[in-house]
């Protein structure tokens, strides 16, 4: 089908058609006549397609209501009235992103599937989901997503004591609830929550998009259905197209069975509005913000000392100039992206803080900058704005060093080159067209639009345009802000004692009432939907599934200087290379060192160049240059895991001679005597660590978790997790006495691992870059004789609690598969998506209002349970115990289990970008992986039947007995637990 300009189909009119060279493509702009529905369609030969369907959602409080309805309106429909058709097509389609967000300003509901037929299903139950959601017609939505109170009996009362007050209590709890209770432990989103309130006060900026805990519980239920009236309109939607599509077929489905009926149904609804004498319903309108000065917001926060910050936020302009908005991004890297830049190294020399972040927040009205002070003391916040207003002047100064800029210029163009944002591209782009789409129907693919913008802004290195945009940004800006966030010891709960005083308070009616609607919303949850309503959703078959995707074979080159394994993978002219060092010639003592090693490569002076040249020198040359320990595990039981450190580099073909020369550089003459700069590495990597103990302790729960039984587990606490920050944490108490002897062991260890002999390299990209990659040079000329094999200590279960300041839970409990004879199969993955998204969603997340849960299991034998912002530990390690139970019960229909094998077989057919493949296909190489095991997983998890399924319930029953657990969260939910663990407070000392 042709699409010109004026072209009329299925109802859609195309205003606008443009070539657009960022995508490879053409960008159809259309509108559906009927409705007034606006659509992009982003035209071009992406197999991996997709849709998305936005509102604008400006929020009038903090109730977090367009964040509930997010949620809301994926729990049923009109055409598909089953529980959770969001989590059925999370079991049965062939999805590669399927999701909803919430942002300050708008909701977004995209889906992608490189089959076009799973596309139109998954269009199909979006489009019934936000136009036709059951939560009209079914109240226990709203209060399982949002909020309900919750009557419990108190320790040691029987159950019928929720009648009483005095032997019970009442709670909140909703998944919502308790995912912004997680969310709202950070810092630093509670600090850019202060800031946008404090930038735009008489706006929905001011509030939180996502809901306070403190106010989602005063959103009422015809409330939250209003606000979906008012906003869940075609005429206030837009629609995102991408990829090899059948536009004639797509745009025939969507105004055949949506947009048309809906506008008709839309339209009736305001006439009987208008006859009952009732003004329409109109979606909130977005407004600017007069210019405002706010210097002077201190927020107390109950969170760790460790924790306090400062940031300032200034507003670049408006959303109409995206190129001076992309210019604020490359200015901020160039002034403050790493510790060498210049603003930020004058900030670390004052000692303004240990650390200190620069980002913008764009997608907006009127889009700011944000300088965050992170590690902070009293006595140093009130420095944050002048030091920085005196850093920037001197530099204007003087007039910016031009291969500072024009680096991070590279930087930015290589991201946008390389486009690997970890999701799929056709949502990427539908985000980012939103940024000028959502506030003016003319600029649709403005912020899509780069390669011009680049070829100006480079310009702008020889007319002062960036000194200009530093000058307005920061010293003669009208529109700014400053907050404090200044951590609290924590006094009386207020939440709790609420709660307590209502209790108190309530007669026996409304407390019977409170009951009887939770079990209500229990009956809802545990109810089974019906034959009828299960078989309305759309179905792929196993025939739906093609061919695994053919993957270049990786070839071994014994040719050149070093072992090198060549990559045949399509990059878009972007060469990789990737160096493997074994560390296994180090002791276990060496281990934190290897990881602070990694920590500083690439960020001291070397011989030839300073720090900040260096700097300088990886942005403009190079895509990224980092340095990391990896842990590679086998498959067997009987072999132990293999260490190396990985110094990881890309390039742009044409600079493929930098991924030589620069990374050799950087490891033969790095100076390791620099202890002030080694310094603020450690420190910063600290405060990282403890915010993210606080916002992802799942991550950390399951690592922590695998170091009671796998021996990868123990060299990853060595690396990284738990036990790396308890060394961190001592080294950097005890820097000033520690600091020389740091910078002899940093330099002996790099001159023992960083050798020829010890090292394999990987390289991708075309023939010609992989010769000039060799014609510079990359060996080391260095060789060390390999010595004894690093020992790495048995594993033994330790069963903890850490204590970290957040107001939820991270639960794990895991095993190693290979220590109860637990073979794996292709038919673990089907198990471990039933388990995920039946099981355990139902229990832990629907039941118990977690945000997150899962199961999951590797061919190098970890098999895991985790929790995710869950209000529990107790009954969640429960509900893991009792998992075996359900699954040896397995027994779905057929067309259910083909649903999970469609989808388990899809997960593992999803594209992934060329740096992920060559990882992948690098640690197959390293662990003893063949092509063909792949091929012979996926193959088993296609032919697994219910039965192979049940099969393996003892091995989930054994691996639960084992109770090695480990939990991060909040001390009253730890220190009122059950289960045997010992207690620690992570940023203070053992209490159990």
């Amino acid at each position: 089908m042709q699409l010109t300009i004026g072209s009329k189909l299925h109802g859609f009119t195309v205003e606008d058609a443009q070539d657009l060279s960022e995508i490879n493509g053409t960008a159809f702009v259309m509108r559906h006549e009927e409705s007034g529905a606006r659509l992009l369609f982003l035209e071009n030969d992406d197999n991996n397609k997709s849709f998305s369907i936005g509102f604008r959602t400006p929020p009038a409080d903090d109730t977090g209501v367009f964040h509930i309805l997010e949620h809301s309106v994926l729990c049923g429909s009109r055409k598909f009235p089953v529980k959770e058709p969001f989590v059925d097509l999370l079991k049965t389609s062939m999805q590669t992103f399927l999701n909803a967000m919430t942002f300050p300003d708008k909701t977004l509901y995209p889906v992608a599937s490189t089959n076009e037929r799973d596309l139109l299903n998954l269009m199909d139950v979006y489009l019934d989901a936000v136009l036709h959601p059951a939560i009209y017609s079914n109240r226990s939505v709203f209060e399982q997503e949002g909020w309900h109170y919750e009557l419990r009996a108190k320790d040691g009362a029987d159950e019928s004591a929720a009648l009483d007050a005095e032997n019970s209590e009442l709670v909140y709890n909703g998944v919502v609830f308790n995912e912004m209770k997680g969310a709202l432990s950070n810092p630093s989103s509670v600090l850019f929550d202060e800031l946008q309130l404090a930038l735009f006060p008489d706006t929905a900026y001011a509030f939180e998009s996502g809901g306070t805990p403190q106010a989602i519980p005063s959103l009422t239920y015809e409330g939250y259905l209003d606000e979906h009236r008012r906003h869940y309109r075609l005429d206030n939607s837009y629609t995102v197209l991408y990829g090899n599509l059948d536009i004639d077929r797509v745009l025939a489905f969507l105004d055949g069975a949506y947009f048309s009926p809906v506008s008709r149904e839309t339209a009736e609804a305001d006439r009987n509005r208008a006859d009952r004498g009732l003004s329409p319903l109109r979606p909130r309108e977005l407004r600017r913000q007069a210019p405002v000065v706010r210097g002077d917001v201190v927020r107390a926060m109950d969170t760790a000392p460790e924790n306090a910050c400062v940031g300032a936020a200034f507003v670049i302009g408006d959303f109409s100039d995206p190129a001076r908005i992309l210019a604020t991004d490359v200015l901020l890297d160039a002034l403050m992206g790493s510790n060498e830049a210049p603003v930020k190294r004058a900030l670390l020399d004052a000692g303004v803080a240990a650390e200190i972040v620069a980002y913008t927040a764009d997608s907006l009205l009127q889009p700011f900058a944000v300088v965050e002070a992170r590690g902070i003391d009293g006595s140093t916040s009130e420095r944050l704005l002048p030091e920085l207003r005196s850093a920037v002047t001197r530099l204007v100064e003087q007039g910016f060093d031009r291969e500072l800029v024009e680096a991070s210029l590279s930087r930015s163009e290589f991201v946008m080159r390389e486009h690997n944002f970890g999701m799929a591209d056709g949502v990427a782009h539908a985000m980012t067209a939103l940024c000028g789409w959502l506030y003016d129907d003319a600029m649709p693919t403005a912020y899509l639009r780069y390669e011009e913008t680049f070829s100006r802004l480079r310009d702008g290195l020889e007319t002062g345009y960036f000194e200009d945009l530093a000058r307005s940004l920061f010293l003669g800006n009208d529109h700014w802000a400053k907050v404090e966030i200044v951590p609290e010891t924590p006094g009386t709960d207020i939440e709790k004692s609420e709660l307590a005083c209502r209790n108190a308070q309530m007669g026996d009616e409304e407390r019977a009432r409170i009951i009887e609607a939770e079990q209500a919303l229990r009956a809802f949850q545990t109810a089974d939907d019906s034959p009828e309503a299960k078989a309305s959703l759309p179905r792929l078959t196993l025939d739906d599934i093609g061919s695994a995707p053919a993957e270049a074979p990786v070839e071994l080159d014994w040719k050149t200087p070093i072992t090198t394994l060549r990559h045949r993978i399509e990059t878009n002219r972007i060469a990789y290379a990737y160096r493997y060092f074994d560390a296994g010639v180090l002791s276990f003592e060496d281990l934190p060192y290897l990881s602070v090693l990694s920590m500083v490569l690439g960020k001291l002076a070397t011989d030839s160049h300073s720090a900040a040249e260096i700097d300088t020198l990886v942005q403009g040359k190079l895509g990224n240059l980092s340095f990391y320990a990896r842990v590679f595990e086998l498959p067997e039981a009987d072999g132990d895991p293999e260490l190396k450190l990985v110094a990881s580099a890309s390039a742009l073909e044409e600079n493929a001679h930098w991924l030589a020369s620069l990374p050799r550089e950087v490891m033969l003459e790095s100076d390791f005597s620099d202890a002030s700069k080694i310094k603020d590495i450690l420190m910063q990597r600290r405060i990282d660590m403890e915010q993210d103990f606080a916002n992802s302790g799942h991550l950390y729960a399951s690592e922590r978790a695998r170091s009671y039984y796998s021996k990868a587990g123990v060299l990853g606490e060595q690396l990284g997790n738990v036990d790396f920050y308890l060394f961190l944490k001592d080294l950097l108490d005890n820097f000033d006495q520690r600091a020389n002897d740091l910078s002899k062991r940093l330099r002996a260890l790099s001159e023992k691992l960083l050798n020829d002999n010890l090292c394999t390299v990987s390289f991708t990209g075309s023939d010609d870059a992989y010769d000039e990659f060799w014609k510079a040079h990359p060996a080391l000329g260095r060789t060390t004789q390999r010595e004894a094999r690093l020992e790495i200590p048995e594993p033994s279960v330790r069963n903890e609690a850490f204590i970290v300041p957040s107001d939820v839970s991270y639960t794990a409990l895991g095993w190693d598969s290979r220590l109860i004879g637990a073979a794996y199969t292709g038919t673990w993955n089907v198990a471990s998506r039933a388990l995920t998204f039946d099981y355990l969603w139902n229990e832990v997340r629907v039941k118990g209002g977690a945000y997150g849960v899962g199961f999951k299991t590797s061919r190098y034998g970890n098999m895991r349970f985790y929790s995710y912002r869950d209000p529990h530990i107790d009954e969640t390690v429960e509900r893991f115990c009792a998992a075996s139970r359900w699954l040896d019960g397995f027994d779905p229909s057929p067309e259910a289990m083909e649903g999970f094998k469609v989808s388990t077989v899809a997960e593992m057919d999803t594209p992934i970008k060329a740096r992920q493949l060559i990882l992948r296909q690098d640690i197959e190489f390293f662990s003893r992986c063949k092509p063909e095991d792949r091929a012979r997983i996926r193959k088993q998890a296609l032919e697994a039947t219910a039965h192979d399924v049940r099969a393996l319930a003892p091995f989930v029953e054994q691996m639960t007995q084992h109770r090695a657990i480990c939990t991060f969260g909040n001390r009253d939910a730890i220190e009122g637990s059950k289960i045997d663990m010992t207690v620690v407070d992570l940023l203070g000392s053992s209490s159990r």
